[in-house]
């Protein structure tokens, strides 16, 4: 069971699950994006740390690793909570109305546009220009599930659901 605790613990382990990451890749640099998702996966983010051990491991110049690093938007250098809520806000879903559901969950979660994670690292919500499911706007996303004509109360609704599920669990 994943605790609010583990994306800090990147930042004081011995390299051990990055070494066994990079041993599945087979120290490949062409491997970088699927070695850095696999980190990601591990931490919920890409610690400053464990980057620089694999700059260190697969002898890549520190610009290029933070390059893709950043590049992509699928990959944060910031912890992120247990469940990423990606809330689509392109023209499709904002017409029928994403504002609403974005406020609404960020006065459930006291979250704003400035602070996107949850104090006990449970939710981090972000806001993207398009999930490519247009028919079914609004769309929000809760890590990879997918969730079509949402409204404010159906998102309250599925955060609850899963504190609810957190705290039995």
């Amino acid at each position: 069971m994943s605790t609010h605790t583990e994306p800090l613990a990147a930042s004081i382990h011995n390299h051990a699950k990055t070494d066994l990451i990079l041993e599945k890749y087979q120290y490949q640099s062409a491997r970088l994006i699927q070695i850095l998702q696999a980190v990601q996966d591990e931490y919920r983010y890409l610690p400053n740390e464990v980057l620089s051990h694999i700059i260190e491991a697969l002898d890549l110049p520190a610009a290029k690793v933070f390059g893709v690093a950043s590049f992509y938007s699928h990959f944060s250098m910031e912890p992120c909570g247990k469940y990423i809520i990606r809330l689509c806000d392109g023209t499709a879903c904002h017409v029928k109305r994403s504002l609403p559901i974005l406020e609404a969950l960020h006065a459930r979660l006291g979250l704003s546009d400035e602070k996107v994670t949850s104090d006990d690292m449970l939710f981090t919500i972000e806001t993207v220009n398009c999930l490519g499911a247009c028919s079914l706007a609004p769309v929000m996303l809760i890590n990879e599930e997918v969730h079509g004509q949402i409204t404010p109360e159906r998102a309250i609704s599925l955060v609850d659901e899963i504190i609810a599920l957190e705290a039995h669990a």
